[in-house]
């Protein structure tokens, strides 16, 4: 196919934007798109997918494509390399900062308190967005992964694992085998919309489906899902670029 990520390899030019990409993914199954805060498009794509299959699928979904970036053009969006000076976990409430420290050595990151302190050669900006990210995972390991099993046990219910991951199209999923895979960005959610997605998740260790059961055993675990589950659809506004990217 020879897509670039960054370039529009795979749509028709009446179609491409200059902040639009194609993403190929070895993990993905199907097409999938997403608008980003200042109006940023990505298609993420199978690997092998053909140039006209994601032509269709575009034309499938350009008005709703376009409508999200009209709602989200307006959003503040960071510098495409600026790094962060903090961060703020809406989840639990955590407020860090961030603190670059240049020296020697290929960037790492470490916590003290409330302070971040990423120290290493801060010219290999590649190498300190991985440590960010790996901050990211850390911290959301350490406070998410307790949370849903807290929240398993009240409701009775059970799983087999989890695992943390920093997704770009799905805020979380179970697997036949009862594993629960929860994105590292519902860090920056509401409260009450992770414990809905801990609720979603926990059903699918039930019912595998989006069925009528399922439905109705989320109401009764979560009776406020609906509007829990709008506020999940537009959670990635509150996800900063560098935690994307």
């Amino acid at each position: 196919m020879g897509a670039v990520a960054g370039q529009l390899a795979l749509l028709d030019v009446e179609q491409a934007q200059p902040d639009w990409r194609v993403r190929e993914s070895q993990r993905a199954r199907r097409l999938t798109v997403r608008v980003f805060p200042g109006g940023r498009v990505e298609i993420v794509v199978p690997v092998g997918t053909r140039s006209r299959t994601v032509q269709q699928f575009v034309a499938r979904h350009r008005g709703w494509i376009d409508r999200k970036v009209e709602e989200l053009r307006h959003l503040q969006v960071e510098a495409p390399d600026a790094l962060p000076e903090a961060a703020f976990f809406q989840a639990t409430g955590q407020q860090v900062s961030i603190r670059y420290l240049d020296t020697p050595g290929i960037p790492k990151a470490s916590q003290s308190g409330c302070e971040v302190l990423i120290s290493g050669d801060l010219a290999r900006l590649p190498l300190v967005r991985h440590a960010l990210h790996r901050w990211l995972l850390h911290s959301a390991h350490a406070q998410l992964v307790p949370w849903l099993e807290a929240v398993a046990m009240r409701h009775q219910m059970s799983f087999v694992r989890t695992q943390v991951r920093r997704q770009r199209t799905r805020w979380g999923s179970c697997s036949r085998s009862g594993t629960i895979s929860i994105n590292a960005c519902l860090m920056f959610q509401p409260a009450d919309v992770v414990r809905y997605l801990f609720v979603h998740e926990l059903a699918h260790t039930v019912h595998l489906n989006h069925s009528r059961r399922f439905w109705r055993l989320v109401a009764q675990l979560e009776p406020g899902w609906q509007s829990l589950d709008r506020e999940l659809s537009r959670g990635w506004r509150h996800v900063p670029n560098w935690a994307i990217g």
